[in-house]
């Protein structure tokens, strides 16, 4: 017969702490430095395989609900009444803004939502410079202090 073993126990003890760079000498902290590198490449990656996976699975759904939509005739007859309604909508809103009182108005609001987007343009670019010249990601403003936020976005490289 086989005797059995009691177990061992294997748990390790983990013990939280934090690294100083200054503590580490200069080797300990690029070694350092690249091992958070590549481990924020890892989670990087398994994060987009991850969203790949969901997507796909996500549109396959999709394409269930919309199967089961299509092939519901009560469904397709809204579905076709809701598009007539929003043709005729569109051509009563298209017969509106041809009218000279509003088409003024319209052509006033295009050209101050553009300007905007011009100077939100040009603000990205102050921000940016301001940060890198002061080392301050806040600055002061009429209305109060205000923080300077960046948005990464992860796109494919054209080749």
């Amino acid at each position: 017969m086989d005797e059995q073993k009691p177990q061992e126990d294997t748990e390790e003890i983990v013990q939280e702490g934090e690294v100083v760079a200054a503590d580490l000498a200069p080797a300990e902290a690029s070694d350092s430095s690249a091992t958070v590198l590549e481990s924020l490449e890892s989670l990087i990656r398994e994060n987009l395989a991850r969203i790949d996976k969901l997507g796909q699975e996500a549109n396959k759904h999709k394409e269930m609900i919309d199967s089961v939509l299509t092939n519901d005739e009560t469904y397709r007859q809204h579905e076709e009444a809701a598009k007539a309604a929003a043709k005729v909508k569109n051509a009563t809103k298209q017969e509106i803004l041809k009218r000279p009182d509003v088409s003024h108005i319209d052509a006033k609001y295009k050209e101050v939502t553009a300007e905007i987007k011009e100077i939100k343009e040009s603000m990205n670019s102050y921000l940016q410079e301001y940060r890198r010249l002061s080392g301050s990601d806040e600055i002061e403003t009429d209305s109060g202090a205000m923080q300077i936020v960046y948005k990464a976005v992860l796109v494919k490289r054209k080749s």
